[in-house]
C-alpha cells in the first residue's frame, strides 16, 4: 500500500483495506458501538484519562502511526510539529467518526483503513507507534508488537497506555469471569489481558512505565499501565 513521505499529511480516508479487518465490525452492534464509545468513556476521561493521554501523546516525534484510532479521542493531545500523523482505524463505523471529528478539528492528519497486524509502512520507517486502549482488543498481541517493532526506526519508541490484569488476585478473577461476556460487549476487548508482560517479552526496552487507575469506569478495566518502551 503507497503511504505518503515523510512531513506530508492529507486528512483523507485511504481505499485500501486490509482483509484481515474486514469480517469485524460490520454488524449492528459495531455500528452502536462506535455511536456510544464517546459517551460511555465521558466519566473516565473527566476523571483523569483525558490529561493521561495529553502527557503521553505529548512525547510523541517525527513521523508517528497511531493504532486503532478509533472515535479520534487522542487528536487533540498531539504535538503540532510532527512530520506526519497517520491514524489506522480497520472498523467502518471507528473509521467515519474518525473522519469526521478529523475534518471538524481542521487537524493535518490523515486516516488510513489497516489492521495493528499489517502497517502499511516499510521497516524501519516510523520514529512514533501510539496504541491506546489497543493492545487488549486485537485478538493475538504477538504479531501486533512485532509489526511495532519493524516499522519503528533504531531507537524509535511505543507510546502505550493500555488497561491491564489486576495484581489484586481477588479483581483477577473477576476479570476471568468476565471476560467472555466484557469481550462481546466490547468488541473484542480483553479485560484480564497482561499486557506489560506482553510487551516485555516481545523485546522492547520499557521505560518510564506507570501504573494507575481509570476512575469511574467498571471495576474489571480499571487498572491502567502507561509508558514508553523503545526499539533497540
Amino acid at each position: 500500500m503507497h503511504t505518503d513521505g515523510p512531513g506530508r499529511t492529507v486528512g483523507a480516508v485511504s481505499s485500501g483495506a486490509v482483509p484481515v479487518a474486514a469480517a469485524k465490525g460490520s454488524g449492528l452492534w459495531a455500528r452502536v458501538f462506535a455511536a456510544l464509545y464517546d459517551p460511555l468513556l465521558w466519566l473516565g476521561e473527566r476523571s483523569g484519562m483525558a490529561a493521561r493521554r495529553r502527557d503521553l501523546l505529548g512525547r510523541a516525534r517525527g513521523r508517528t502511526v497511531e493504532l486503532g484510532s478509533g472515535t479520534g479521542l487522542n487528536l487533540r493531545y498531539y504535538p503540532g510539529d510532527l512530520d506526519e500523523l497517520t491514524l489506522t482505524e480497520p472498523e467502518a463505523a471507528m473509521r467515519t467518526r474518525l473522519t469526521r471529528r478529523l475534518h471538524r478539528g481542521r487537524s493535518r492528519a490523515r486516516v488510513v483503513d489497516a489492521s495493528a497486524e499489517r502497517l502499511p509502512f516499510a521497516d524501519a520507517t516510523v520514529d512514533t507507534v501510539v496504541s491506546t486502549l489497543v493492545l487488549c482488543t486485537v485478538e493475538d498481541p504477538a504479531p501486533v508488537l512485532r509489526e511495532i517493532e519493524r516499522v519503528l526506526h533504531p531507537h524509535g519508541q511505543l507510546l502505550f497506555l493500555e488497561h491491564v490484569r489486576s495484581e489484586s488476585p481477588r479483581l483477577a478473577r473477576w476479570q476471568d469471569r468476565l471476560a467472555g461476556p466484557w469481550r462481546r460487549f466490547a468488541e473484542g476487548c480483553h479485560c484480564n489481558r497482561a499486557t506489560l508482560e506482553l510487551i516485555r517479552a516481545a523485546g522492547l526496552e520499557l521505560e518510564d512505565v506507570q501504573e494507575t487507575s481509570w476512575r469511574r469506569m467498571p471495576p474489571i478495566v480499571r487498572p491502567l499501565v502507561m509508558g514508553v518502551a523503545t526499539r533497540t
